[in-house]
């Protein structure tokens, strides 16, 4: 029996869902919905202007929200209160920390399972390192670098051809960008336990900052460098395969990703590297990690995979934001109070 899927939302960034539903086994995708009708009937799949009436007519089993945050809490309350149990909402996850911990509240009580759309830990390369790090070829991890680099930023028409709301936004690299790597960076590494951050602001025509430095302590001892600059590039055929390169350096190795999205291994000592992956060869977005994450969600409710990203874990990544931002204003190192 197909797992029902409805959609709202049909911007920029949702074709990548609505093209990973559609090859999905096992799903049915029974409903687009955008206040742009226009927009929701050029996904091709049966187009709503409202979200309660594709709700009534389709009776989803999941709903996936693709929408900004300001629209978040209102779309899953309605979701919940259609009685739909599965949801996937798209990151950030609502305006705030304490909005969405009420929604994460409201969510469990209806007993429903709220899901966050934080996809770059499915990136093909990431699943690769956490691989070697698992077993360990690396020896003991103490170093970790990401550099941002885009090089998206520049001039006054910056983020305008794609997702113009950028430059509107108050709080932009860290609040935008840097969340995916706050995850990702709690996937490879483990806990957070203190952050310090250095923000600025280098284009005069958006709202918020886009350039920084943030430092993370893991529990187990990581120290990881966030180095974020949206104005620079990299070597890539595609910036915005990784949107960056990074190290992870142990007692027993250096890794290295490339902005082809491949990966390779350094011994320590040596002067050779080691292929862990080759080039990514997927010329969508991210590596097809929202294939990745969608497929992982499936598993799930089919009753064969454990869940990552679900909301009330997501909360932490949230946290840790907010404390990045308090770090930078305050000029100093900040605990992460109860993260995980």
């Amino acid at each position: 029996m197909s797992i029902r899927v409805a959609c709202v939302g049909a911007g920029y960034f949702s074709q990548f869902h609505y093209g990973a539903w559609a090859r999905i086994d096992g799903v049915e995708l029974v409903g687009a919905c955008d206040t742009d009708l226009m927009r929701a009937k050029a996904t091709g799949v049966a187009p709503f202007g409202t979200l309660d009436a594709m709700l009534d007519e389709t009776k989803p089993d999941l709903l996936d929200i693709i929408l900004p945050p300001p629209a978040h809490a209102a779309t899953v309350r309605a979701a919940l209160a259609a009685g739909i149990k599965w949801i996937i909402c798209q990151k950030p996850f609502c305006t705030d920390l304490d909005e969405a911990r009420v929604i994460v509240k409201e969510a469990d009580a209806a007993g429903a399972t709220l899901i966050v759309h934080e996809n770059f830990r499915f990136q093909p390369w990431y699943r690769a390192i956490k691989a070697e790090l698992e077993a360990g070829t690396i020896g003991e991890v103490q170093n970790a670098t990401f550099r941002l680099r885009p090089g998206d930023g520049q001039g006054p028409r910056a983020y305008l051809d794609r997702q113009p709301y950028f430059q509107t936004m108050p709080r932009f690299l860290i609040h935008e960008t840097a969340v995916h790597w706050v995850d990702t960076f709690r996937y490879l590494f483990g806990r957070v336990t203190h952050v310090y951050a250095d923000l600025r602001r280098l284009n005069p025509a958006i709202a918020g900052e886009d350039a920084g430095h943030v430092i993370f302590d893991h529990a187990l001892g990581v120290r990881a460098l966030f180095d974020g600059n949206r104005h620079l590039d990299h070597v890539a055929d595609n910036l915005r395969r990784t949107m960056g390169e990074a190290w992870i350096e142990g007692t027993k190795g250096t890794m290295t990703l490339f902005g082809d999205g491949s990966v390779t291994r350094r011994a320590f000592g040596a002067d050779t590297e080691t292929t862990v992956r080759g080039p990514d060869g997927w010329d969508g977005f991210g590596g097809d990690c929202v294939h990745a994450l969608q497929s992982h969600v499936i598993a799930a409710m089919q009753g064969t995979g454990t869940l990552e990203n679900e909301a009330a874990d997501y909360l932490t990544v949230l946290a840790i934001r907010d404390a990045i931002y308090a770090s930078a204003e305050a000029g100093q190192k900040l605990a992460i109070e109860g993260g995980r």
